[in-house]
C-alpha cells in the first residue's frame, strides 16, 4: 500500500470541501482506496489530504490525471501543493 500526502492552502475551506467531496466517484474510479482530510491546527486554511493506493504506479497515474490541477484551482487551492508518497512497511 502506498499513501500520498498533499498539503496546500485554500481560500475557503467549506467551498474547497464541497468540490473535494464531489470528486469521490472520480477518486474511487482512479485507484483511491481510502482517504482522509486534515486541517492545520494553526491555520484552518491549510489542508492535508491523504489517499491510499495499491502501489506507487497507481498513485502517480492518479496525480497525472488530465484536469486534476484545474479542478484543484477551481476548488480554491491558492498555493503550490506539497506532495509526497510513502510506502507502508511492516
Amino acid at each position: 500500500m502506498v499513501r500520498s500526502f498533499i498539503r496546500h492552502h485554500v481560500r475557503d475551506y467549506p467551498a474547497w470541501r464541497e468540490v473535494y467531496d464531489g470528486a469521490a466517484t472520480m477518486q474511487h474510479e482512479n485507484g483511491v482506496r481510502a482517504k482522509a482530510v486534515f486541517r492545520d491546527v494553526g491555520d484552518p486554511h491549510t489542508v492535508i489530504v491523504t489517499h491510499d493506493f495499491d502501489d506507487a504506479a497507481a498513485a502517480q497515474a492518479f496525480f497525472e490525471l488530465p484536469g486534476l490541477k484545474e479542478r484543484m484551482d477551481a476548488a480554491g487551492v491558492d498555493s503550490e501543493p506539497e506532495f509526497w508518497l510513502a510506502e507502508a512497511v511492516d
